[in-house]
């Protein structure tokens, strides 16, 4: 029998729900730090004493650049996320770009954004 060289439409169906899941997750955990980050919630110092305040400020600016951190990073997520889901629809989902063969699906599963194998990734990183 021949080695696959892709995914069927059946498995990339599977790998697609769980993408969309994730996108899903990722878009609301993103609108939660954005909501952080300009205090949208309403949950801050504005109503406060003023020498509560001036205590507070410190915090919040390091908690807003932590928040503006983690942002960036789901901001990046998402947008692997949404590449995947191009992939699928190209159908090239799951070929490791550096060696050309399938990714395992274990590896697709726990990082469905993966665009190299196990051994791809070792021999990029040399």
């Amino acid at each position: 029998m021949a080695e696959k060289t892709r995914y069927s439409d059946e498995e990339l169906e599977e790998f697609k729900a769980i993408i969309l899941d994730k996108l899903e997750k990722a878009n609301r955990d993103y609108d939660l730090l954005k909501a952080s980050i300009t205090q949208s919630d309403g949950n801050d110092t504005q109503d406060t004493s003023p020498t509560f305040k001036v205590l507070e400020e410190g915090a919040a600016v390091l908690s807003k650049e932590e928040s503006g951190r983690l942002a960036q990073r789901q901001q990046k997520f998402i947008q692997h996320l949404e590449a995947a889901l191009i992939r699928i629809q190209n159908k090239t989902y799951g070929i490791c770009r550096a060696t050309g063969n399938l990714i395992p699906k274990e590896r697709l599963r726990a990082v469905p954004h993966a665009t190299l194998s196990i051994e791809g990734k070792a021999a990029d990183s040399r």
